[in-house]
């Protein structure tokens, strides 16, 4: 699950990429995590798109009545996303952010939701992510996490984890409330194997 994986360069990518065609492109909320809101009956909030790639998820809590912060390391994907966004006349703070170099304010979002930066990260700098992370989210805010399983036998793509493995690396700065077993809904038939993850700040 560990073995080196190799990524491509984001901002390339958006530059010269159809969108619509990426494989984490889904222009509908996330499903896991429309439950996870549902459950935890969260309905308002001050929230950030982590790795907000195309936008889809930041505009469809927008217009759920979130406010949304959406950051991405690709300067084009936050550039093309904010475009979009104000054709629908939603008011998202779109910004371009390393996380693990973070210029983010702290302790300002109820909650982050992570669907796609987390699981490329090297292992070397888990640590770091779950440090700066913490640092975003108020007290008793959560952590909505979605990355690939280990049940996932496709070749390429991001790094993997187990629920166990998730455990561990969160555990020192979250309080791990559930890690489910699920897909990842994109352009890829079939979606691959994903966990599920809701993280309570510690």
């Amino acid at each position: 699950m560990n073995q080196q994986r190799e990524f491509p360069d984001w901002e390339k990518l958006y530059q010269e990429g159809q969108i619509e065609s990426m494989p984490w492109f889904n222009p509908n909320l996330d499903s896991d995590l429309e439950q996870a809101l549902i459950k935890l009956s969260i309905h308002t909030g001050v929230a950030l798109d982590l790795g907000t790639g195309p936008g889809t998820q930041a505009m469809e809590l927008a217009q759920r009545g979130f406010l949304l912060t959406a950051t991405d390391i690709s300067a084009t994907a936050i550039n093309q996303a904010q475009a979009k966004a104000q054709q629908k006349g939603l008011d998202i703070s779109f910004r371009q952010d390393d996380i693990l170099n973070s210029r983010l304010p702290h302790e300002e979002f109820d909650f982050v939701f992570d669907r796609g930066c987390f699981h490329i990260l090297s292992p070397e700098r888990r640590q770091d992510y779950v440090r700066v992370v913490q640092s975003l989210i108020k007290s008793k805010g959560y952590l909505f996490l979605k990355c690939f399983s280990h049940l996932e036998k496709s070749e390429f793509g991001p790094y993997r984890f187990t629920p166990e493995s998730i455990k561990h690396i969160f555990l020192n700065r979250f309080r791990v409330i559930s890690v489910e077993e699920t897909v990842y809904q994109g352009t890829l038939d079939p979606d691959p194997q994903a966990l599920f993850c809701i993280l309570e700040k510690s």
